[in-house]
């Protein structure tokens, strides 16, 4: 995620009231999506010559709906303990949320044992017989779910089912008479600069329509392997979640989800699940109630031009196996770390987000053909996929973020290497096995300096073949200088994490 939407909230839209708290407390949540078809009526609205959206907004509205939830808050001695319970996605959010607003975390208030919280979101109905689309996070951890109609009419609600990773649900109503509904667009016909409507309900006020234009499309908020997010500038608030995101022909295009904020409120920055992607995930819902993602295990990287140069490949583009966890569907395959990740199923993998997205979509117990870039050819895997119940890491993008020894260099890269001793692996508590080179030290105007190589960095291997001395690490450093590399691709350890770094050799 950018420096930028490190400084500000990435807000999920959903306004909720806790109940035992004299505080509001917007819920933030991260956000996914995927694709496909259900079987839903088309609803007529065209903008009329003049330019008014009336004849779209009279079409739609009755279609919309607002979500009540009600969810039983767990308590807990800590002071910064989220009422959500240890398991649930918002607990980060929660404490992020007070902690850089400067409000006091809300305590359990004694003579309320069991206190409750209501949340208020927005949704859609899809079928004539009450089917109902809303976002994940409305109706999360919900004990009670109730849907109020266009008109007043208040209904409960069932839930249908939930993916939490598309942060998508169904919930279902009974009605006395066929419900209005509305219809899928067809939302990979959005262009930036085409003009959409977003409904719903911001801060329990009303079924509100705001016009604006599609600012962007396939945003990435680093939430999920379904990143693909619509930005819009169609003012979107807390209870807009879930809310319906349509076209000029009345279509739903998008499911509004998050708001990019410095301050809680909108300016006009919002973000909304495409609904080609919404569509498929709806349907198996609507059919089984839960999805079941694919999962191979691995953590994967970008491949920078630095790395690609240092290993070889001709274009930047694949997915670098930082690591390969444990007995996991990649490690039976045989994948290893510092492999590129380059097809999967044939499909060409160009980024760590394709990976992702792929393995997500595919159905556990899938075989799969892998392609990964090793040792500077190509090379053929096979792979079981796995499922939800291994996904403790589902094959995550590793920005290559972390504290940054990301993309940089070593002979004249400003390194002093050492062996791994004994006294050395007891100052920097590391197994006995543990084998390699230490960073002594780093010169300031070197690529390793750049790089954000450290002292205490271990040296693993060098463009992918282990080293066990800083000998080893330095004669392979030299080799890739006389072998013409631009960068040399070192697996670093650093405490319990292991990055790859591509540090470009210097031009003195």
């Amino acid at each position: 995620m950018s420096d930028i939407l490190r400084k500000h909230r990435i807000a999920a839209l959903l306004g909720a009231a806790i109940v035992a708290v004299p505080l509001a407390m917007p819920v933030i949540t991260g956000i996914n999506a995927a694709y496909a078809a259900t079987d839903v009526a088309p609803v007529s609205g065209i903008v009329a010559p003049g330019g008014s959206f009336a004849p779209v907004v009279s079409a739609d509205k009755p279609a919309v709906v607002t979500i009540t939830t009600t969810m039983k808050l767990q308590t807990s001695g800590s002071d910064d303990s989220s009422p959500f319970g240890d398991d649930s996605p918002f607990n980060e959010q929660f404490r992020q949320f007070f902690g850089q607003q400067g409000i006091p975390i809300p305590r359990q208030m004694p003579q309320r044992p069991t206190p409750r919280a209501e949340a208020l979101g927005s949704g859609f109905i899809i079928t004539s017989d009450g089917y109902i689309v809303t976002n994940n996070h409305v109706i999360d951890n919900a004990t009670e779910i109730k849907v109020t109609l266009d008109d007043g009419t208040e209904l409960p609600a069932k839930l249908v089912g939930t993916d939490a990773k598309s942060d998508l649900a169904v919930i279902k109503i009974n009605a006395p008479k066929p419900l209005a509904t509305v219809a899928w667009g067809d939302s990979d016909k959005l262009n930036a600069g085409d003009q959409i409507l977003a409904f719903g309900n911001p801060f329990g006020i009303g079924t509100t329509v705001t016009a604006g234009i599609v600012s962007a499309r396939g945003r990435d908020l680093h939430s999920g392997p379904y990143d693909d997010f619509i930005q819009i500038d169609a003012p979107i608030n807390h209870g807009n979640s879930g809310g319906p995101l349509v076209d000029l022909q009345g279509k739903v295009v998008g499911i509004d989800t998050a708001i990019y904020s410095p301050n809680g409120g909108s300016v006009g920055v919002g973000f909304a699940i495409p609904s080609d992607q919404a569509q498929k995930v709806v349907a198996k819902l609507m059919k089984d109630g839960s999805i079941e993602h694919g999962f191979i295990g691995v953590q994967i990287q970008p491949v920078t031009a630095d790395v690609a140069s240092a290993i070889g490949l001709d274009k930047p583009e694949g997915a670098l196996v930082a690591n390969v966890n444990g007995n996991t569907p990649a490690g039976r395959a045989g994948v290893e770390t510092g492999d590129v990740i380059t097809a999967l199923g044939g499909q060409a993998v160009k980024s760590p987000r394709d990976l992702s997205r792929m393995v997500a979509d595919l159905a556990p117990g899938a075989r799969e053909s892998l392609t990964v870039w090793r040792q500077g050819q190509s090379k053929e895997l096979n792979i079981t996929v796995g499922g939800n119940q291994d996904d403790q890491k589902q094959a995550s993008a590793d920005s290559g973020d972390r504290s940054n020894p990301a993309a940089q260099r070593v002979p004249t890269i400003g390194v002093g290497l050492a062996d791994l001793t004994s006294d050395v692996r007891q100052a920097l508590k590391l197994p006995r096995r543990e084998n390699g080179a230490v960073i002594e030290n780093v010169a300031p105007d070197k690529p390793a300096a750049d790089a954000g190589l450290q002292p205490g960095d271990i040296i693993v291997s060098v463009n992918q073949q282990p080293v066990k001395s800083a000998s080893d690490a330095k004669t392979a450093v030299a080799e890739a200088g006389r072998a013409g590399r631009k960068s040399v691709l070192l697996l670093i350890q650093r405490g319990d994490d292991q990055i790859f770094v591509a540090v470009p050799f210097s031009v003195s």
